[in-house]
C-alpha cells in the first residue's frame, strides 16, 4: 500500500508542478500507481472506472446547469439585479459594497457559477464603486469574495458533484442544505464592507422610494424565479434534479432570447461550444478522479487515513479543525471540482467515524474551498476580479484579509453549529 500510495502522490505533484492539467495529472498518476500493483489489467481498469464513473444519472444536470447559467448571464439578468439590490440597501453607508454583495449572492444562485459572478456584476460594480470614491482594491476584495457564496446558495454544480462522489446522496437535500450557510457567509462579508465603508467615510446613495423597490423588484422576479422552480420543483416531487435543470435551461432561454432579448439566436452556437467545453472538462476530472477513488479503495487508503487521523485525538472538534486546515491549504493551490473529488472519498470516512452527517460535511468542504478561489496562487475569482478590477493580485492581496477573516469565521461557525447545513434538510424530511 505504501508503495502505490507514494507513487500517487509524488507523481501527481511533480506533474501539478511542471504545469500538466489536473485532470491529465490525475490520470496519469492513477495510471501509474495501478501499473505498480502488478496485479491487475491497467488500462482495462482505468478505462472501466472512468466511463462507469460518468455514467450517472445526477451528473446529467451539470451540462444542463452549466448551460442555464451562461444563458442568465449573457441575458441581461445581472443589470436587473442590481437595480433590484442598489433600490433596497443603497442607501446605507457603503451602500455600493452591500449591493455588490447581495447581486452577487442572488447572480451566483441564479447561475451556480462564482466566476460568472465576478465578471457579470464586477463589470459593472467596480467601475461604479469606483466613480463613487471607493479605493479600487476593496471593491475587488468585496466582489470577488461575495461571488462565492454562489456556490453554496443553491443549485450549484459543485453540489451535484459532492452528492455523486458519496454515492446515494440526495442532491435535494444538498440544495436544501446550503440556502443558511450561503446566506450566513454573505452576511459576514456584508459586516466586513459595512464597517470598513464607515470607518472610511463611503456614503450611501438616495434611498429608494416604495415605487422603485416594487419597479425594479419586479424587474428581477422573472430572474429570481428560476431558483423557485427549481427547488420548488424538487422538493414538491413534480421532477428530479437532472430533469429541474433541463427545465432551467428552457426557462434561461426563453427568458433571455424571447422575454429580454439580450440573447439572438446567432448567439446559441457560440454559447453551446462554451458549454460543451466546460462540461467536457468536468466530466473528465469526474472520471479520472473516480479511477483515482478506485485505486484509493483498493488499497484502503481512506481508512489508513481515518484511523490516522482518529488516532491523533478523540476530540471531534480537534479533528474538524484539522481537516478545515489541510483543505484550505488544498484550496489555495487546487480547484474546487479536483479537491472535491479526491478528497471525500478520504475525510468522508473520517467525519462519519465522528458522528458527523454527510450533508453537513459536504458543505463545510464547500464553504472551505469557496475561500481558496480568492486566494493566491489559483484562486480563479481572484484572478477574474484583479482582471475586472484592472489591478493586480499583489495590490489587493491586503485589503482581502478582512474578507478572508469572515469567510474563515463562517467556516468555524458553518462547522461547529451542524443545525446550519441540517435544518431544512430536516424540515423536508432528507435527514432524520
Amino acid at each position: 500500500m505504501e508503495a502505490q500510495a507514494i507513487i500517487l502522490v509524488l507523481s501527481f505533484i511533480t506533474m501539478l508542478l511542471i504545469g500538466v492539467p489536473i485532470a491529465v495529472a490525475i490520470g496519469l498518476s492513477t495510471w501509474l500507481a495501478v501499473l505498480s500493483l502488478g496485479e491487475v489489467p491497467t488500462g482495462y481498469i482505468l478505462a472501466q472506472r472512468m466511463s462507469t464513473g460518468i455514467a450517472s444519472f445526477p451528473l446529467l444536470a451539470i451540462p444542463f446547469f452549466i448551460l442555464a447559467g451562461i444563458l442568465m448571464g449573457e441575458g441581461g439578468m445581472a443589470r436587473r439585479l442590481i437595480d433590484f439590490a442598489a433600490a433596497l440597501v443603497g442607501h446605507f453607508t457603503g451602500g455600493l459594497s452591500y449591493v455588490s454583495v447581495l447581486t452577487c449572492m442572488m447572480f451566483g444562485s441564479i447561475s451556480g457559477s462564482a466566476t460568472a459572478a465576478v465578471s457579470s456584476i464586477g463589470g459593472f460594480m467596480i467601475p461604479e464603486m469606483n466613480k463613487k470614491g471607493y479605493d479600487r482594491r476593496f471593491s475587488v476584495a468585496v466582489t470577488t469574495t461575495a461571488a462565492t457564496t454562489g456556490l453554496v446558495i443553491p443549485p450549484s454544480n459543485i453540489m451535484i458533484v459532492y452528492a455523486v462522489v458519496t454515492g446515494n446522496l440526495s442532491v435535494a437535500a444538498m440544495f436544501l442544505a446550503g440556502v443558511l450557510p450561503g446566506i450566513v457567509v454573505g452576511l459576514v462579508i456584508m459586516i466586513v464592507a459595512g464597517s470598513i465603508s464607515r470607518r472610511r467615510g463611503y456614503g450611501g446613495a438616495r434611498r429608494a422610494t416604495a415605487r422603485e423597490v416594487l419597479r425594479t423588484g419586479m424587474r428581477a422576479a422573472l430572474s429570481l424565479l428560476l431558483v423557485v422552480i427549481v427547488l420548488a420543483g424538487i422538493l414538491g416531487g413534480v421532477f428530479s434534479a437532472t430533469e429541474a435543470a433541463a427545465i432551467a435551461v428552457l426557462y434561461a432561454f426563453v427568458l433571455a432570447v424571447l422575454v429580454y432579448r439580450e440573447v439572438r439566436l446567432s448567439d446559441l452556437p457560440r454559447i453551446l461550444l462554451r458549454c460543451g467545453i466546460t462540461t467536457s472538462v468536468i466530466m473528465l476530472l469526474v472520471g479520472t478522479s473516480q479511477a483515482m477513488s478506485w485505486l484509493l479503495a483498493y488499497e484502503n487508503i481512506p481508512q489508513s487515513v481515518s484511523s490516522a487521523m482518529l488516532g491523533l485525538s478523540e476530540n471531534p472538534l480537534v479533528i474538524l479543525l484539522l481537516i478545515n486546515v489541510l483543505l484550505l491549504a488544498v484550496g489555495t493551490f487546487m480547484d474546487m471540482t479536483p479537491a472535491v473529488l479526491i478528497f471525500t472519498p478520504i475525510f468522508l470516512p473520517v467525519v462519519i467515524g465522528l458522528g458527523m452527517d454527510p450533508i453537513h460535511f459536504g458543505i463545510m468542504m464547500i464553504v472551505n474551498l469557496c475561500i481558496g478561489l480568492c486566494t493566491p496562487p489559483v484562486g480563479t475569482c481572484l484572478f477574474v476580479g484583479c482582471g475586472v478590477g484592472r489591478t493586480s493580485i499583489a495590490e489587493v492581496t491586503r485589503p482581502m484579509v478582512p474578507f478572508f477573516l469572515a469567510m474563515l469565521m463562517a467556516l468555524m461557525l458553518i462547522t461547529y453549529v451542524p443545525w446550519l447545513s441540517l435544518w431544512l434538510p430536516q424540515m423536508a424530511g432528507f435527514v432524520k
